[in-house]
């Protein structure tokens, strides 16, 4: 499917701010498991807390990851409008339903970890 080069932008865009949201939210729930941790001493406590400081840290690489991708291809659209500025509004690229889809992926597990550390923290705290 093809799309404008202005439709990727926007696209760009949104997604690398939803990514700066969900890198906030990682940092306020890292400190959110630290007082967790910090009020509870039972083991069985301690492992969970363990277990979300390991979702978060792939949570984090998997944001990292797909922002460098994101501003990579950002990188390349903006040298394709200084190449030629003349038709970018006459030229259409593929769209990018993989980056699309990984967003869109990245999102549905993160809210689901979210959903279960509320949870966590509502037993715990």
């Amino acid at each position: 499917m093809k799309t404008s080069i202005y439709s990727q932008h926007h696209d760009h865009t949104s997604w690398l701010n939803k990514l700066s949201f969900y890198n906030d939210e990682i940092v306020l729930m890292q400190k959110k498991l630290e007082e967790a941790n910090s009020k509870n001493t039972a083991v069985d406590i301690r492992k969970q807390v363990e277990h979300f400081q390991n979702q978060l840290i792939i949570q984090k690489n998997t944001l990292e990851d797909l922002r460098h991708h994101i501003k990579r291809e950002e990188k390349e659209i903006q040298g394709m409008i200084k190449k030629n500025p003349v038709a970018v509004d006459h030229r259409s690229t593929e769209d990018h339903k993989d980056e699309r889809d990984q967003v869109e992926i990245f999102e549905r597990n993160f809210n689901q970890l979210r959903q279960e550390f509320n949870i966590f923290l509502a037993k715990t705290l």
